[in-house]
């Protein structure tokens, strides 16, 4: 813990941090907080030790480390207790377990890869080291079980928001748990719910950003895209996820003062590629083609039928002309 609380106070400093001021912060001795400056730096950090002034953070490595996602966290309770591996079958397995085992509302889940990673209706999602976000948040919502789907639209406008302003890429919402730009998805959301006959037991809500990478299997090549692609630019992980949490933690609060989306709905709405476009529903047995006009405050995507009719969809696949090769 005191890696991660020295690591958090250089990187709110301005300057130098002197040992003393260290060693009277955390009750250690001089020799304690050198060690674990040599620790970070070998792990990657460079850290400028002058004597008579301190030490002073001036780079960080991308690692998903405890200490290094924590040190970032400026939240309440969003990703206040955190797991992070170097590898795991999937981060969402992770915090299921962790969930039975009783960990608290807001624990994150991170990892460098997966060997396991899942999308919607269990398709593969590819998940190498070094180079993406694969996380999960595990919440314990006192919601009924029908209102747990919302938490997904929750955190997809989460992810767009924090996306957008640290990177400044167009990302965009397509309804109602990927993240596109220019029409090539950015990022994957899977919802996952354990419940009993007292309602909601806990909630884990998976997210994978593609985030370094600059080329994926030629299957998904022409539908897949990152955000080293579209900004031209590299970016630290950590900080990214620090982003996502402190969106998500206003959002979710909104949600849960609410009850339902209506207080989040303008917003979702406003990044939705769907919104006035021409959409294909894809329902067991049944398509036809439809206008969307956005979300209700239920998370379900409002359309007009080409005959005059308006429904609300509220599951199943929505495909958006121009997106994913729907023409």
């Amino acid at each position: 813990m005191m890696k991660t609380d020295i690591l958090s106070m250089l990187r709110k400093s301005d300057g130098y941090v002197s040992g003393q001021q260290l060693c009277e912060r955390f009750h250690v001795s001089r020799t304690a907080v050198w060690k674990v400056m040599e620790q970070l730096k070998e792990e990657g950090y460079r850290i400028e030790a002058v004597r008579s002034r301190g030490y002073r953070l001036s780079e960080s490595p991308d690692i998903l480390s405890v200490a290094e996602i924590e040190s970032r966290i400026s939240t309440r309770w969003a990703g206040r207790n955190v797991s992070s591996f170097r590898e795991t079958d999937s981060t969402n397995v992770q915090a299921r377990r962790l969930g039975e085992a009783g960990a608290p509302h807001g624990t994150l889940v991170a990892a460098d890869a997966q060997s396991g990673g899942r999308g919607r209706r269990g398709r593969q999602w590819e998940s190498p080291p070094g180079r993406d976000i694969y996380m999960s948040l595990l919440l314990r919502p006192q919601i009924p079980a029908a209102q747990a789907p919302m938490l997904t639209l929750v955190m997809a406008l989460a992810v767009a928001d924090a996306l957008r302003e640290q990177t400044g890429v167009d990302a965009r919402i397509k309804w109602p748990n990927d993240i596109v730009a220019r029409g090539r998805k950015l990022c994957g959301i899977l919802t996952e719910m354990s419940a009993d006959m007292d309602g909601v037991r806990y909630v884990v809500i998976g997210v994978g950003i593609n985030v370094n990478g600059t080329g994926f299997p030629e299957e998904i090549q022409e539908r897949a895209t990152s955000l080293a692609l579209e900004s031209g630019r590299r970016f630290l992980r950590p900080a990214l996820i620090a982003a996502v949490l402190e969106k998500f933690e206003a959002r979710y609060d909104k949600f849960m003062k609410e009850g339902d989306l209506s207080g989040l709905r303008d917003d979702y709405n406003a990044l939705l590629v769907n919104v006035g476009e021409q959409v294909r529903i894809l329902e067991p047995g049944h398509e036809y083609n439809a206008i969307s006009s956005g979300i209700n405050g239920k998370g379900e995507l409002l359309v007009t039928r080409e005959d005059g009719r308006q429904e609300a969809v509220f599951a199943g696949e929505v495909s958006v002309r121009g997106i994913y090769g729907y023409v």
